[in-house]
């Protein structure tokens, strides 16, 4: 299994031959919907907070007493049923959403998600990305030359998610160079996930030695044999 590398300006410059373990893996799209949604739901912030009938403010008298006004009988204001009353069923912060999500099967979502990219044509190899200073100009110029090189001319058009521009370390020039970009994310390699390759169309993976290096590490013999 081999894949060409280009340079940043759009240009073949050689060949990589591609770990089987992490890009041979067969697509579980039951699995890899599990593993999304479950670290959907880990990163939620849980901030919404409704008062329920005990913690809302006042009503501590019986509006009126039980018989004889004609008027239905009532015996507190912070009743769900009134203006400024308690909420219920509503959304509470002491709820926990977390959700665990074993090694190997994270694993083996990440492996199942890379072959799908890399089988559909959305994984893209490039020698390296590395900019001296921060320079939105070089960025593009960057993205349009991968973008023709590749053949996938619609990296560069795409207005939403068009790409996921993997790095092998942190550079901080780089990050910046992209930041201006609202339809390109820029991560490390050791952080990429199946929520971030599920998002972004096309996977732009920098320095593939040490790349897959890093991902058959992470993934390991947690897959399935072929």
């Amino acid at each position: 299994m081999e894949s060409t590398i280009f340079t940043i300006e759009g240009k073949e410059s050689g060949k990589t031959t591609l770990p089987e373990g992490v890009f041979g893996e067969k697509w579980n799209a039951d699995l890899v919907h599990e593993v999304v949604v479950s670290m959907q739901s880990n990163a939620r912030a849980n901030t919404a907070h409704t008062k329920d009938r005990s913690e809302v403010r006042g009503g501590g008298k019986k509006p009126w007493r039980q018989k004889g006004t004609g008027r239905a009988r009532h015996g507190s204001r912070r009743s769900p049923i009134w203006t400024g009353g308690g909420v219920t069923f509503g959304p509470r912060n002491d709820r926990n959403y977390a959700k665990k999500i074993n090694k190997k099967v994270r694993a083996k979502a990440l492996a199942a998600t890379l072959s799908k990219k890399f089988a559909d044509g959305e994984v893209v190899f490039i020698d390296q990305i590395n900019f001296e200073a921060p320079k939105t100009a070089a960025a593009k110029a960057a993205i349009k030359a991968i973008a023709a090189g590749s053949k996938h001319e619609d990296m560069a058009t795409k207005r939403k998610n068009a790409a996921l521009v993997v790095l092998t370390e942190r550079n901080e020039a780089t990050e910046k160079s992209f930041q201006n970009f609202g339809n390109v994310m820029v991560a490390q390699v050791k952080d990429i996930n199946p929520v971030d390759l599920l998002t972004y169309k096309y996977v732009v993976m920098a320095e593939p030695a040490k790349a897959l290096e890093v991902l058959e590490s992470r993934i390991g013999s947690t897959t399935s044999e072929k």
